[in-house]
This record gives C-alpha cells, sequence and structure tokens, in this order.
C-alpha cells in the first residue's frame, strides 16, 4: 500500500509530534507520505488538497463531521479495498477553519477521531499511528487489541 497524508500547515522539525510521526513511518512496510501545504484561504488550501489526491487513490477525509470508526472496522475498509484492487490511500486534514464542500464531496469516506477539538498536528501523529495499527491489523501483528 502507498498512504498519503495530504495536511494543511507544515510540522515543525524535532516537534514532539513530528517524532511520533517519524516513529510510526520507520514501523510501516507500507509507504508513507507526506505532503504539506502552508495554511492559507479555504480555497487555496482545498486545492492543495484536491490536487495532490493520486489518480486512483480512494480519499479519507478526515471531518468532525464524519464517521467515528472503531481501529479494526477501518481496517476492514481498507482490506475491502485492497481486495478491490485499490494500492493507495489519501487521507486529507484540512486547515483551522475545516474542509470546503467540494472536498468533503471527494470523499470516499469522511472520517472523525471523535468531537473533541485537537491541534491538526496532534491528529498527524494519531493517525500515523492508526495507520500503523491498520497494518497491523491486518498483517495479524498482536499490536492491537479489542
Amino acid at each position: 500500500m502507498k498512504i498519503y497524508i495530504l495536511a494543511i500547515g507544515k510540522c515543525k522539525k524535532g516537534s514532539p509530534e513530528q517524532l511520533l510521526i517519524d516513529q510510526y513511518q520507520k514501523r510501516l512496510s507500507w509507504n508513507l507520505i507526506i505532503k504539506e501545504h502552508d495554511n492559507s484561504t479555504q480555497e487555496k488550501e482545498a486545492d492543495f488538497l484536491l490536487q495532490n489526491i493520486a489518480p486512483n487513490a480512494k480519499v479519507i477525509v478526515l471531518d468532525e463531521r464524519g464517521e467515528n470508526m472503531k481501529s479494526i472496522d477501518l481496517a476492514s475498509k481498507v482490506k475491502n479495498w485492497q481486495n478491490e484492487g485499490i494500492s493507495e490511500i489519501c487521507f486529507l486534514i484540512g486547515g483551522a477553519d475545516g474542509h470546503l464542500d467540494r472536498v468533503r464531496k471527494r470523499a470516499d469516506l469522511l472520517l472523525s477521531f471523535g468531537k473533541l477539538t485537537m491541534p491538526h498536528m496532534l491528529i498527524r501523529a494519531v493517525l500515523s499511528e492508526q495507520i500503523y495499527r491498520i497494518q497491523t491489523i491486518l498483517s495479524g501483528h498482536p499490536y492491537h487489541r479489542e
């Protein structure tokens, strides 16, 4: 699998969040590519996100209005996509004002990490861990426990 995280805002090198992201990125056997764009207007942020989606990728938009799923259910969705021949997934993280409707409409899945408000950089670290968790679930590794 090739996984993209397309995100608004840039994570500072050496920050605690970046160190966590790096840790999970090293553990993954999947290819994790992170593309960042400076905070801007919502229109420019949406343009960046939509223009950087891999052509045949499934798109998961992180959005507070999205579905709140268990990790095992998200892993199941990824497995189904793999079985359909999908080899790329793009996760989209918007800026402070969230996503425009045109970004949400492009989603194959709107995903919420709950109703709490969290810093965007922390969400990247949490998402990186969840991507690793999905990989371990699908490979039968004992990292995830139900």
